[in-house]
């Protein structure tokens, strides 16, 4: 095994997920799972999730439909809504998996029918109608029906009796930034197609827009279901936010110290010299590296806790291996290091690493590759 590891506390997942229930009171929740939960592993997320019971989340979402295939493998039957487009192959995995589509156009819906057991050709009958879910675009023009175009679309699709729409949602582009006003202009026009839709009778199922950050700041987006995301897994989705929600880090990165070495003033460290020493001092090697997910950027500007003190990570980062600065101090071989995590007052967050890379937490706990095993904690 892999000397450096992922731990994955699931008490601190289960933690988040409460806070955010207890925040949003009756309102349903969609766990959004998708890209192997944020690199948790989605499976055990799953798994942990599902072990609340009564309190546990109602629905799912992930990106394509194999994230899904997934969970349907092991056991987990929940409904999983799948938000990406789909193309005519996997149209026939959504029925044989039991998942509902998104959908905002007629060519979804003709891949769809095509696809229904029970059409010609098909080797499976099934004559209940196809479960959906519509997605309208209000702003982030990235996918969605067009919000010019969506009452239309969803009155024709109403009126389908092979369908049956258990959902209709948008998504915010910009509600993590402290100016909420787009966010705001993108309820209003939701808002306005949903008084549509009822003054016309046309029923649309469960309605959600919310993510993380409008369910940190944003009541008035909650609707009957929620979206949570980066805020299962412990963070805020950006510095902007409030932080009405507690949250705790779920995933740390841990290694061990594999080799110390002195140096004198004048060496240099690792590939390209890039780092010399003005003294002699104590070089720790640490096994892990860019093909763990510990980003080349961060070298000389990250740090590791070893037996209580912050030290500076120095020298170029290798694909396996990275290298520390720890003085003369009496660092040995068989040292835990923690690069992602927190012993007593000493804390290093994605957010450390987010800053110096220039981006999210989410680019972070996503990056951290399978080659790093996953250690499930409680």
């Amino acid at each position: 095994m892999h000397p450096s590891q992922a731990v994955i506390n699931l008490s601190n997942l289960k933690y988040n997920f409460l806070n955010i229930r207890k925040k949003i009171k009756n309102v349903k929740i969609m766990a959004v799972i998708k890209a192997d939960a944020y690199g948790h592993g989605v499976v055990e997320v799953v798994k942990c999730l599902n072990s609340l019971g009564p309190l546990k989340p109602e629905y799912y979402a992930v990106a394509f439909a194999e994230e899904a295939i997934e969970l349907r493998k092991n056991g987990i039957r929940d409904p999983i809504l799948v938000c990406e487009p789909f193309s005519k192959a996997e149209a026939e995995k959504l029925f044989k998996y039991n998942l509902i589509a998104t959908v905002f156009s007629e060519a979804h819906l003709k891949n769809l029918l095509k696809n229904k057991p029970g059409r010609r050709g098909s080797k499976r009958k099934d004559n209940n109608p196809i479960k959906v879910h519509v997605k309208v675009d209000t702003g982030m023009n990235r996918l969605g029906i067009s919000y010019n175009e969506a009452f239309e679309f969803i009155k024709r699709l109403s009126n389908e009796k092979n369908f049956i729409i258990d959902g209709i949602y948008t998504h915010f582009a910009s509600a993590d930034e402290k100016d909420k006003s787009f966010t705001l202009k993108q309820l209003r026009l939701f808002k306005k197609l949903l008084e549509e839709l009822r003054k016309n009778k046309i029923k649309y199922g469960l309605v959600h827009s919310s993510n993380s950050a409008a369910i940190l700041d944003l009541p008035e987006t909650y609707f009957d279901m929620v979206r949570p995301g980066i805020s299962l897994y412990g963070y805020y989705p950006s510095l902007e936010t409030s932080e009405s929600i507690p949250l705790k880090p779920v995933m740390s990165i841990i290694s061990y110290v594999t080799s110390v070495k002195e140096i004198q003033p004048g060496e240099t460290v690792s590939y390209g010299r890039r780092f010399k020493t003005n003294r002699r001092t104590k070089i720790v090697s640490v096994p892990i590296g860019y093909a763990d997910g510990f980003r080349r950027n961060l070298a000389d500007k990250s740090m590791a806790i070893i037996k209580g003190k912050y030290y500076q990570q120095v020298g170029t980062v290798t694909m396996d291996r990275i290298m520390f600065d720890v003085n003369e101090d009496n660092i040995r071989p068989g040292d835990k290091a923690i690069l992602l995590g927190s012993y007593k007052n000493l804390k290093i967050n994605a957010w450390d690493w987010a800053k110096v890379l220039n981006t999210i937490p989410y680019e972070v706990t996503c990056g951290i590759t399978k080659r790093l095993p996953r250690i499930y904690i409680y």
